[in-house]
C-alpha cells in the first residue's frame, strides 16, 4: 500500500476523521472550502500534528500515535505543492529549485547539473536569474513543481493548484501537470473543489464532507452513480429531493410533491437527477406535475430553465432543468411544465 492513512485531529469547532488508502496512482480530494481537504495535505506532510493514527508511505511510518513516531516534514520525502507556490521570495529560480536538493550529499556541480536538467524539463530555461515576483503564474507554479520533483518526493500532493490561474493557463497548466504526474511513479494526491479538473486528472476519487470521507471510489463510477448526497452535489447534481419510502416500491418525493415507483429503495434518504436528465411533457403523465416557470436562461445552445414545484417550499423545490433550443421552443410561452424522469436516470442516494 503506497499511502495508508487514518488520522483524527480535533480543532475545536471542527473535528478532521479521515481514512484513506492509495497504490501508485492519482488520487483526488474533491469537497466544498473548509471541509478538511488541504488540512489532510498538511498532516501527511507534518505541518500539522494529528491528536492519534497513523500515516505510511510506501511502508515508512511518517506518523503513528500508538508508538510515538513523528517525523520531521523534512525527513517526510512529501512534496507539497501550496496553493500560492511559496516560493522564496529572495531567492532567484535557480536557487530555489536548488533548495529542494538540500537533503542530498551531492556537490555543488552535481546539484546545478540537475537543476539545469530540471528547468529544460519544466520549461523554465533562460528564467535562472528571475525572482518569483519577474514570473507569470503559470511560470511560478513550474518553479515550485521543480524543486518539488528534484527533491525526489515519495508522495506527491498538489493543494489547489490551478486556483490562482484564469481559465486559459488552468487548462494549458493542467496539461502540463498531467504530464509531471503521469512521470512520477509514486501515489499523487490532488485537493480541488473542481469536478472537471478532479475527472480528467484522477484515478479515484474521496468526497470530502465536513472533515470525514463521505465516499470513495473509481472515478467513472463516482460520477455514473454517485451514492450519498454530498457525492452527487460535487459531481454535478443539482435537483434533489427528500425520499420517504411508503412500502411496496413506492417512494414519496417531499419536496416535489409527488411519487414513483422504485425496486431497491428501501433505504432512499433523497433522490437526485442531473439537469439533462429531466424530460419536459405536453401531458400529465410525467413523474411530477404542477411545476412552474420561474426563470428561462439563454445559454449557447441550450435554455437553463429553472422551475419550481407547487405547494412546496423547501431547500430542494427548485429544480434545474436544460434543454435544447429546438426542444424549447415547441413550450416557449408555457408558464407551468409536467416532467418525465426515467428512472435510468433517477439516482438513490442512502445518505
Amino acid at each position: 500500500m503506497s499511502l495508508d492513512l487514518s488520522i483524527k485531529k480535533d480543532f475545536g469547532g471542527f473535528v478532521l476523521d479521515v481514512s484513506l488508502q492509495a497504490e501508485n496512482e492519482v488520487l483526488a480530494l474533491l469537497g466544498a472550502s473548509g471541509c478538511g481537504k488541504s488540512m489532510t495535505l498538511k498532516c501527511i506532510a507534518g505541518i500539522v500534528k494529528p491528536d492519534e493514527g497513523h500515516i505510511i508511505v510506501n511502508g515508512k511510518t511518517l506518523f503513528d500515535s500508538d508508538k510515538g513516531i513523528n517525523i520531521s516534514p523534512q525527513e517526510r520525502g512529501a512534496g507539497l505543492l501550496f496553493q500560492n507556490y511559496a516560493l522564496f521570495p529572495n531567492m532567484n529560480v535557480e536557487q530555489n529549485i536548488m533548495s529542494g536538493m538540500k537533503r542530498f550529499s551531492v556537490s555543488k556541480a552535481e546539484k546545478k547539473a540537475i537543476c539545469r536538467e530540471t528547468m529544460k524539463k519544466f520549461y523554465l530555461d533562460g528564467l535562472e536569474k528571475h525572482r518569483p515576483s519577474q514570473l507569470s503564474g503559470g511560470q511560478q507554479q513550474r518553479a515550485a513543481l521543480a524543486r518539488i520533483m528534484v527533491s525526489k518526493p515519495d508522495i506527491l500532493m498538489l493543494d489547489e493548484p490551478f486556483s490562482a490561474l484564469d481559465s486559459f493557463l488552468r487548462w494549458e497548466l493542467e496539461q502540463e501537470l498531467m504530464r509531471v504526474l503521469e512521470d512520477f511513479e509514486g501515489t499523487s494526491i490532488i485537493v480541488s473543489h473542481n469536478r472537471d479538473e478532479v475527472y480528467r486528472i484522477s484515478n479515484h476519487i474521496a468526497v470530502i464532507a465536513d472533515g470525514k470521507v463521505d465516499c470513495y471510489d473509481e472515478k467513472t463510477s463516482l460520477f455514473a452513480e454517485p451514492k450519498t448526497y454530498q457525492s452527487a452535489l460535487l459531481t454535478g447534481c443539482h435537483n434533489f429531493s427528500r425520499a420517504e419510502y411508503l412500502g411496496e416500491n413506492r417512494v414519496r418525493l417531499i419536496d416535489w410533491n409527488t411519487e414513483i415507483v422504485c425496486e431497491d429503495c428501501e433505504e432512499a434518504k433523497y433522490i437526485a437527477v442531473k439537469p439533462g436528465l429531466v424530460k419536459l411533457e405536453r401531458n400529465s403523465g410525467g413523474v411530477s406535475a404542477g411545476f412552474r416557470v420561474d426563470k428561462i436562461i439563454d445559454n449557447f445552445n441550450e435554455i437553463i430553465l429553472l422551475l419550481s414545484a407547487d405547494s412546496v417550499v423547501s431547500e430542494y423545490s427548485s429544480l434545474n432543468v436544460r434543454v435544447a433550443k429546438e426542444e424549447w421552443q415547441s413550450f416557449a410561452g408555457s408558464r407551468n411544465i409536467n416532467l418525465s424522469l426515467a428512472r435510468e436516470n433517477i439516482l438513490i442516494l442512502n445518505r
